[in-house]
């Protein structure tokens, strides 16, 4: 599996630039602001890129996605929850000093279906509310790796105090949905460096008890 990641905006987001070695399919997840340098390492990948894939829809994930749209042809994805905040995108980057005049456009929702295929590479998707009212994660089983967006972060969680954040449910989904995968899966955060579940069960100190054992 190929993965680049490129930190933008003054959030320090991670953009996940994501392909399939074999058929050489690619994907993006969240292009969140500095579409050139995401489109030149797109570009040296050599991978044909099928969709845009959105965690969720907070400003720091979603300022680079018109322009990578429109520079490789390819659909935008999102959960539906997330869709008010993606409509309110001016609002929210009003609230940081920040303006935005253009909101990209939805091309698809994921719905009932819980998986995406990369050419050969199979996502699964969790939805995560918590951080925000639509947030997802991706898990592929047989790379071990899950992009976890805003969810689960490498010694923390997100925050839960924006539109949508509710704190018992974020930690509720993580451990029902990402503390029952294997201990030495990689997760890959929106932001901040590479963590594993099995390390945020015994060190993270919102998910474990007093004595250090996930409780």
């Amino acid at each position: 599996m190929i993965i680049e990641i490129e930190t933008v905006g003054p959030f320090q987001e991670n953009c996940y630039i994501i392909g399939d070695e074999k058929t050489m399919a690619g994907a993006i997840i969240d292009p969140g602001d500095e579409a050139e340098r995401i489109l030149r390492t797109a570009k040296k990948t050599g991978l044909q890129f099928l969709y845009i894939l959105n965690t969720h829809a907070h400003i720091d994930h979603v300022c680079g996605i018109q322009e990578v749209k429109d520079a490789l042809k390819i659909p935008f994805y999102l959960h539906k929850d997330d869709l008010v905040l993606l409509q309110n995108l001016p609002k929210q980057a009003a609230m940081f000093g920040i303006f935005v005049d253009r909101v990209p456009e939805v091309d698809f929702f994921y719905g009932t279906e819980t998986q995406i295929q990369i050419g050969g590479l199979t996502a699964q998707i969790f939805h995560t509310p918590g951080h925000s009212p639509g947030g997802v994660c991706f898990y592929f089983r047989p790379e071990n790796i899950v992009f976890g967006g805003d969810v689960l972060f490498n010694g923390s969680i997100g925050r839960t105090d924006l539109y949508g954040g509710d704190y018992d449910t974020l930690i509720r989904v993580i451990k029902e949905k990402l503390f029952t995968l294997p201990d030495e899966t990689l997760v890959y955060p929106g932001h901040g460096p590479v963590t594993s579940i099995g390390h945020e069960k015994r060190y993270n100190p919102f998910l474990n008890g007093a004595s250090g054992q996930f409780a």
